[in-house]
């Protein structure tokens, strides 16, 4: 018999993961995969892990078309390398990854025609190009306004 836990105690065991805990233990990259990438939640990493088994070339996560040799070592950060807020912080729309979530969360982004708010969007390479500011951004008109770009036109609008 196990006795009833108590209020405490069933709060701190809502954050603990039971069933993947002896998966979780000894894996320190892991953890700071989690924490250098921000990523919310394990599960997305085990996901993002399971994943890199594939060749994806059109994801970029490859450098060439070669061989499936390469595909065996393909770790899980180069999905993570290939997540929008990172691509931000790559093309240097973002000083760092904390900001470039925010950005992503309040929809100052979009990736083509579409506004993204979901900071987990893993964007190819055929679409890396697209990555600019939505219109009616704040960020945008800051933007214009630093390289002296905007247009009368947006200043009536």
């Amino acid at each position: 018999m196990v006795r009833k836990l108590k209020y405490h105690e069933q709060k701190l065991l809502r954050r603990l993961e039971l069933v993947s805990w002896e998966a979780a233990a000894g894996s320190l990259a892991e953890v700071k995969a989690l924490r250098r990438y921000r990523l919310g939640r394990r599960g997305g990493y085990v996901h993002y892990k399971a994943l890199a088994r594939a060749k994806l070339y059109g994801l970029g996560l490859v450098s060439g078309r070669q061989s499936l040799s390469v595909c065996e070592s393909l770790p899980a950060a180069a999905f993570c390398r290939r997540r929008l807020p990172c691509l931000l912080v790559k093309l240097r729309m973002a000083q760092n990854l904390r900001h470039a979530v925010t950005f992503v969360e309040q929809g100052h982004v979009r990736v083509g025609p579409e506004v993204v708010t979901d900071p987990a969007v893993l964007i190819p390479r055929s679409v890396e190009d697209f990555i600019t500011w939505v219109d009616a951004s704040r960020l945008r008109q800051k933007v214009l306004d630093y390289n002296q770009e905007r247009d009368d036109y947006d200043l009536a609008a």
